[in-house]
């Protein structure tokens, strides 16, 4: 008999023992239950939502050792890296290891000094009796289990091996995970493990702290403008800007580079040792801009990632959601941008069309491509396509800050919907739309859906029209695309409230696409609000003090401490062990590796602080008692370039400083000029080039002052 109690109780001790948090997410503290009863279960997390955790707790308490099957090399490396700076025992077994080193995890494994082995799924097949005939597994963790199932997005064959695993050992609970599977995909995962009475765990898909964007139309020179301001903004964020092909990856990171940004490129055509040696110069905050295809990312746990740019339409909606979802996996406000042009669609279909299931991919390029021109909530859109229906707008994409107009559609829903029923919802999007609008199409004619009443009920509607109608029903929950059975379109529980029970529905008005892209306008140069902030200075302070750790421990640095634990750390100022062991991601592990160093730190910044702010201050009282700047430096026995430098400091703060006793508005409009067309804010030499010497530092630094605090740069 299991103790209920006895688990829940130990799970939250090792959680917040060995990781830092004093509560789970929601769901996990019930999977770690299920799992602990010794049944199956199949996991559906956001990435970053913590599904990992729902396997690492229970390998802590279970008997023997919990195998892991990983399909990348990277992606084990950086989990056994990570349980290791918590303190925990895993390693794993790949193609990287000597036979020696091999032997000697085995040995380990089998001593009980391992909690965690991660493997490949070709090694656990090759070294199927090696593995389970030594070790005493008690648990199977089947990670990006999406993989094992032809309907999802990342097939690969090999995962279908591991249905074996459940046929020798029928009651060795098994734990599938994903972050990215619809309802015919989770349904292919159940059965090729060959799970039993296995229960599925489905937690929200939203990642609110992801802002989406799309940007149709854009030409080449203005994205790649629009794209180096951006980083400019945010120099000191990481981000990865994924590309179609590996030529597009490395003509863009040149192009970056030349414009003076730190970048590289990373695609399937590099060696491993290339591609290991970009992706380690990007985890430890080396490179903090990756152009990269769709094989980088999937590896990769780093937290601190604050923003993902798709510089191509990506070919179905999974992939997106899956490589956005590498930005802020700790929580913190990221951006998301994706660049859409006609010429994205002919690629990606002819990719489509040359794929083993044309089918299949062309359908699912259809919904990223609806996705892209829809004039929906972006995260309604996402959410409806994974089963989850939001009911407001999100208030964080380009939709919802540029909201279009609505009106009635219940009687065009009514008459689709309609349609799909009397078809038995055994009918294509495009085989509805011909009913609809009346057409006399062999197919039509053939099924007999011309005797249908709703048949040319629809004649009125272009089909364009009932096209992007049936999107906005898909993307409302009022329609399911059924991949499994010709792509038939299915009617959820939502639509027979529509047809049955009078609930109405809201439609978006269709707009050109020109309108659309006009609408859409985004300005990227704005400073984020955050940097502003009075906490911002310690959190920068404490990065470089992460940096120098990481560097001394050989880990990447959000191993140390992720940038949203670094952050409440600068916000809260702890200055005890107990004050330190209350925030969130600083558990007993943690502190006795950094507790003291990092309180050091913050008690060493509080007193430059106080240094500092008493300078500024006596600069202020001199300026107040009416001293020239002239005069204030000879006082003070400083350079008058620095005198006004604190008095733009100060001036930013919030002090009655007034700029213009040194500037006029013309600095103003100049220094602004500079800033545009160099994308540089923060320092002055570039912009005195610009300007040709013809505006002075002093001028530079208050009119850059006085722009900031106005918001408009």
């Amino acid at each position: 008999m299991v103790d209920i109690e006895c688990i829940v109780s130990e799970s939250h001790r090792l959680l917040k023992e060995y990781f830092g948090y004093d509560a789970f997410r929601p769901l996990q503290e019930e999977i770690v239950r299920h799992v602990m009863q010794g049944n199956d279960s199949l996991v559906l997390m956001p990435t970053g939502g913590g599904k990992s955790l729902c396997f690492q707790i229970p390998s802590l308490m279970l008997p023997g050792v919990t195998v892991v099957v990983s399909p990348l090399i990277s992606l084990m490396k950086d989990q056994v890296d990570g349980l290791n700076a918590n303190g925990i025992a895993a390693a794993f077994l790949n193609s990287t290891l000597s036979e020696e080193e091999e032997v000697y995890i085995m040995q380990q494994c089998r001593m009980g000094k391992i909690s965690l082995l991660y493997v490949s799924p070709e090694r656990i097949t090759r070294s199927f009796e090696k593995i389970f005939g030594m070790l005493n597994v008690s648990l199977l963790a089947v990670d990006e289990a999406h993989c094992i199932s032809s309907w999802g997005h990342d097939f690969r064959p090999e995962y279908q091996q591991l249905k074996w695993i459940k046929h020798t050992f029928p009651k060795l609970p098994i734990i599938a995970l994903t972050a990215t599977a619809d309802k015919t995909t989770r349904s292919d995962i159940v059965t090729q493990l060959g799970l039993h009475n296995e229960r599925t765990f489905l937690a929200s898909f939203n990642r609110p702290n992801l802002s989406l964007e799309v940007r149709v139309g854009v030409g080449a020179k203005d994205k790649d403008r629009e794209i180096i301001d951006y980083i400019r903004s945010r120099p000191n964020d990481s981000g990865i800007i994924y590309c179609m092909s590996r030529k597009s990856c490395e003509k863009l990171s040149s192009k970056l580079n030349a414009k003076g940004l730190q970048t590289n490129y990373y695609h399937a055509g590099l060696s491993a040792k290339q591609r290991e040696n970009v992706q380690d110069d990007f985890i430890n905050d080396r490179t903090p801009v990756i152009c990269a295809t769709v094989a980088f990312g999937m590896g990769i746990d780093k937290s601190n990632v604050r923003w993902v740019i798709h510089y191509n339409l990506p070919k179905n909606v999974e992939g997106y959601y899956q490589e956005i979802g590498r930005a802020g996996r700790d929580g913190l406000a990221s951006d998301t941008f994706l660049y859409f042009n006609l010429g994205d669609i002919i690629t990606l279909r002819k990719f489509a069309e040359e794929s083993g299931q044309m089918a299949l991919n062309l359908e699912k390029l259809t919904q990223m491509q609806a996705f892209a021109e829809s004039d929906i909530c972006r995260r309604k859109i996402l959410l409806s396509y994974f089963g989850e229906y939001l009911e407001k707008d999100c208030g964080n994409c380009d939709v919802c800050k540029n909201p279009p107009k609505k009106f009635d559609g219940t009687i065009i829903a009514q008459k689709a919907l309609s349609a799909v029923m009397r078809t038995k919802q055994s009918a294509s999007s495009q085989l509805v739309v011909d009913i609809l609008r009346g057409s006399e199409k062999r197919e039509v004619l053939e099924m007999g859906y011309h005797r249908l009443k709703t048949y040319g009920k629809g004649r009125d509607v272009s089909e364009d029209d009932w096209k992007q109608y049936l999107r906005q029903m898909m993307h409302f929950g009022l329609l399911e695309v059924a991949y499994d059975r010709n792509n038939a379109l299915i009617a959820t529980e939502l639509a027979r409230k529509v047809l049955f029970e009078d609930q109405k529905v809201s439609l978006v008005k269709l707009v050109a696409a020109e309108i659309r892209k006009q609408r859409f306008k985004v300005t990227y140069t704005k400073e984020q609000a955050q940097k502003s902030q009075p906490w911002n200075q310690l959190f920068e302070h404490l990065r470089k003090w992460r940096v120098e750790m990481a560097r001394a421990k050989g880990i990447p640095p959000y191993l140390v401490f992720n940038d949203a634990t670094l952050r409440e750390i600068a916000v809260s100022r702890p200055e005890s062990t107990l004050d330190l062991l209350s925030i969130s991601g600083v558990g007993k592990v943690k502190f006795d590796a950094y507790g003291e160093e990092i309180l050091e730190e913050i008690s060493r910044f509080k007193q430059s602080q106080k240094k500092a702010s008493s300078t500024y201050q006596l600069t202020f009282d001199l300026y107040q008692k009416g001293y020239d700047v002239n005069m204030i430096a000879q006082m003070r026995g400083m350079n008058v370039m620095t005198v006004y430098s604190h008095l733009a400091f100060l001036f930013q703060q919030g002090y009655p400083i007034d700029p213009f006793r040194y500037i006029d508005k013309k600095d103003v409009q100049d220094v602004l000029s500079a800033v545009q067309n160099t994308g540089e804010k923060l320092q002055t030499k570039p912009l005195y080039d610009f300007l040709r010497g013809e505006v002075d530092y002093y001028r530079i630094r208050l009119s850059l002052a006085y722009l900031s605090k106005e918001g408009k740069i």
